[in-house]
């Protein structure tokens, strides 16, 4: 176990290779859903631990029976310390609330990261995909055929006339939630943020920071997703978010971006050059700081104020450097001022191989 997760810290998943149409401020498009067996209570009820590990073995077991899932990874959530559950929710292969939880509870992901499974997270099963850029069809048409895997070896709790019953109301239906990662530093720096908060609340989307629901926006990364399953198709909610929403805010950020080197190119290079030359010099630097710096810099590769980093390096930057993957590239558990050195040897490390 210990060495799947050495490799996994040493990499960048698939989903944030910088690849796939409107990459430069599209990370990544996620599609998640959730489904519960029929014959058990759902886990916000499951008190006793036996209910909760019959439920665990039973969906394990019918995972590995799945033939289209026979090459992924098996992870007993329970069994890992607190680093180890730390760098798979920086990874966004597990949930905080699935690493903060107790009790039987596993995760499952391909080599590739491209999909994971949890295991009695909120629900009894968390089914997710992840794709680099904007490409939903290409997770929609994955996600679909690991469903129907799992669908033939257990009873999905389903009904005629609401659909998929789920732990949440808000997933109830289709079990659906489609989540598209941006980056949006242009919107920030022009103080125009707020038209992406209020166009998302106006067709009753949720804004959340880079982990999530509950956490901050750190690097100006920013999570859309839909709110409401019910009474609407998979296909018409992916189809609002490739053809509309997604590509009206990708809009705005390229506007905000054209408007700062036209006409504020000389703040916009002070704000680049000055985080480079942090990144490269710095000897003190806290997980805020490194995910804002890293944030300016690759904005700046993308509207061409820098040419000579290495944009892989900045995209691996940004998981590496977080609190976990940082403790488990350094083989040890570290302090908040041990952090902040290991993190600034870490970063100049690597980008003196540009």
């Amino acid at each position: 176990m210990n060495d799947v997760l050495r490799e996994v810290a040493a990499r960048a998943g698939a989903w944030m290779r910088g690849e796939g149409p409107m990459h430069e401020i599209v990370i990544s498009s996620r599609i998640r859903l959730a489904r519960n067996i029929r014959g058990y209570t759902f886990l916000t009820r499951a008190h006793d631990a036996s209910v909760r590990q019959e439920i665990c073995d039973t969906l394990l077991a019918a995972i590995k029976r799945a033939e289209v899932l026979k090459e992924f990874v098996h992870v007993d959530v329970n069994a890992l310390d607190e680093i180890d559950r730390g760098m798979l929710v920086e990874r966004h292969l597990i949930s905080k609330q699935h690493a903060e939880a107790s009790g039987a509870r596993a995760v499952v992901f391909d080599r590739v990261e491209s999909a994971a499974i949890m295991v009695n997270e909120e629900d009894h099963l968390r089914i997710q995909v992840m794709r680099s850029g904007l490409q939903l069809d290409e997770a929609w048409e994955q996600i679909n055929r690991i469903d129907d895997g799992i669908d033939t070896r257990v009873d999905y709790c389903y009904h005629e006339q609401f659909g998929y019953l789920t732990a949440c109301p808000t997933n109830v239906g289709t079990g659906i939630r489609v989540s598209v990662m941006l980056h949006l530093p242009a919107l920030r720096l022009t103080s125009e943020l707020e038209k992406v908060g209020q166009a998302a609340k106006d067709l009753k989307l949720a804004v959340r920071g880079l982990h999530g629901e509950g956490t901050e926006a750190l690097g100006d990364f920013f999570q859309i997703s839909n709110q409401i399953t019910l009474g609407r198709s998979e296909e018409e909610i992916i189809d609002d978010f490739r053809s509309q929403i997604i590509p009206q805010i990708v809009k705005y950020e390229k506007m905000a971006r054209e408007a700062l080197v036209k006409s504020r190119s000389y703040a916009l290079d002070d704000k680049i050059w000055r985080a480079i030359g942090l990144l490269q010099n710095s000897r003190l630097m806290s997980s805020n700081e490194a995910m804002q710096y890293l944030s300016h810099v690759r904005m700046g590769l993308h509207v061409g104020r820098m040419k000579d980093i290495d944009l892989q390096t900045i995209n691996e930057l940004f998981l590496q450097t977080q609190p976990a993957h940082l403790q488990k590239l350094q083989g040890s558990r570290l302090n908040g001022e041990q952090r902040s050195i290991a993190r600034a040897e870490y970063i100049r490390s690597r980008l003196s191989r540009n």
